[in-house]
């Protein structure tokens, strides 16, 4: 029989006791590393869901001299070793580890939590953070479905704390200062935008039904998602393609560029959304699409299309992944890293941005590393400093918005007409089941 969360974690404290397993980013000086962090207050964190891109934050949040890594979360055991190990080879320092975040929740030492579970676990983790009276750094996409995020966006104000979301590019110099020149009209006015993620990801098979891994929890892995049998295609990665708990790459890369275009065009909820695409280069568990184009309208006479294709790698631009934005005079063109070029309507280069620092989006669990310190950092500055976030709960939801919608499309098989107003599908009843999901009894998220 399935245990309640209830039940779940009274088991847990009392059956087991937390498992003991700690300068600057690669490239950069100490002197001009000390300039990005400004404030010595440090913040005690604790890190949740640590087997890959998890692990890549720890390592990434535990260089910066403001943070005291001392949690590490995870229901896969050797992942918990392997992060402790990471982090302890940068600080010098042992971290606890819990398989169990939420006992590692109810420690008054923990100010902060970043999450980078599989994502039906994002929202609801985030939210008992939120209740535990800690701050919350959580990964893309910020929800498994839209009731989630709006949830989130409503916590984070009745618990009065920092939550900021992982679309780090919000703090990227170039992109930042790409964006404001689009706002000041380099280009003229910016009506069109077109975004693009590529990659050659291979067949996941077809699984079968086995055992339980000795070094995983299953149970709780799964969470808040109702209960299916394990397989031997699930963990870690392939989750991402099966709609019972991942969202596809649309929600999985796709984010990052329709969270960079809705900030070029100024737009917030659009009035049309269309989805098309499917799982169309093997015959497998995929479920979501690996080739998928997401288009949308907005109130304010812009559009914008995502296009991502995980099963050929060819590049549009000259990069793997990027967005273009189309304006009245001219065109702006990132390819995905710390860069942007400008373009007349003559194909003229007008000017062009390029970072010393390379980001490399063949990792795909840590492509922009020394860049994402800015990121971090000002997570910590709005916890210590109250400084503003360069992605709050708000804006973090209505990116991912977008982009479930474009998925919610994609499953119903139509375009969705959406209200301007807060982003909700209108007038279709197949299409507004989307917009929460089922919870395994005993676990569902509440504000």
């Amino acid at each position: 029989m399935t245990t309640t969360r209830r039940e779940y974690i009274k088991k847990s404290a009392a059956g087991s006791a937390a498992i003991a397993i700690g300068g600057v980013l690669p490239g950069f000086s100490a002197r001009s590393y000390n300039q990005i962090l400004g404030a010595n207050e440090r913040v005690r964190l604790s890190f949740i869901g640590v087997n890959s891109r998890g692990n890549s934050l720890a390592s990434n949040f535990s260089k910066l001299a403001t943070c005291e890594a001392i949690h590490v979360c995870d229901v896969d055991s050797r992942a918990i070793l392997k992060c402790s190990s990471t982090i302890e080879k940068i600080t010098g320092k042992k971290p606890l580890g819990f398989k169990d975040f939420r006992l590692s929740l109810e420690s008054r030492d923990v100010d902060a939590v970043v999450i980078a579970t599989p994502d039906n676990w994002h929202a609801p983790a985030a939210m008992l953070a939120l209740k535990a009276g800690k701050h919350v750094y959580l990964e893309k996409p910020c929800s498994y479905a839209p009731a989630e995020g709006e949830m989130l966006v409503h916590g984070a104000k009745k618990y009065n704390k920092v939550m900021q979301m992982g679309n780090q590019r919000r703090s990227w110099p170039n992109i930042v200062q790409g964006i404001q020149a689009l706002k000041d009209g380099v280009i003229g006015r910016v009506y069109y935008a077109k975004g693009w993620y590529a990659n050659n990801r291979p067949s996941i098979g077809i699984g079968k039904e086995c055992a339980v891994p000795e070094w995983l929890d299953w149970d709780l892995w799964q969470g808040p998602a109702t209960r299916k049998p394990f397989k031997d295609n699930y963990v870690h990665y392939n989750w991402h393609w099966f709609w019972h708990w991942g969202t596809g790459e649309a929600l999985n890369n796709g984010t990052h560029m329709v969270d960079l275009m809705r900030w070029g065009l100024g737009a917030e909820f659009p009035t049309m959304v269309n989805s098309a695409g499917g799982r169309f280069r093997y015959q497998d568990d995929w479920q979501t699409p690996d080739t998928q184009i997401i288009s949308m309208e907005f109130p304010n006479n812009t559009a914008l299309t995502w296009e991502g294709r995980s099963c050929n790698p060819h590049q549009n631009e000259g990069a793997s992944v990027g967005v273009t934005f189309y304006g009245e005079k001219g065109t702006l063109v990132t390819q995905g890293g710390n860069d942007y070029t400008i373009y007349g309507l003559d194909e003229k280069i007008i000017k062009k941005a390029v970072s010393e620092v390379k980001v490399d989006s063949s990792n795909l669990m840590n492509p922009g590393e020394k860049l994402d310190a800015l990121h971090l950092q000002n997570f910590f500055d709005g916890i210590t400093k109250g400084v503003e976030l360069h992605s709050d709960i708000v804006g973090g939801h209505n990116s991912t918005l977008l982009v479930q919608l474009g998925n919610i499309s994609q499953r119903v098989g139509r375009s969705l007409k959406i209200n301007p107003q807060n982003g909700h599908i209108l007038h279709d009843h197949e299409a507004s089941k989307f917009w929460s999901r089922e919870y395994e009894k005993g676990w569902e998220m509440t504000l």
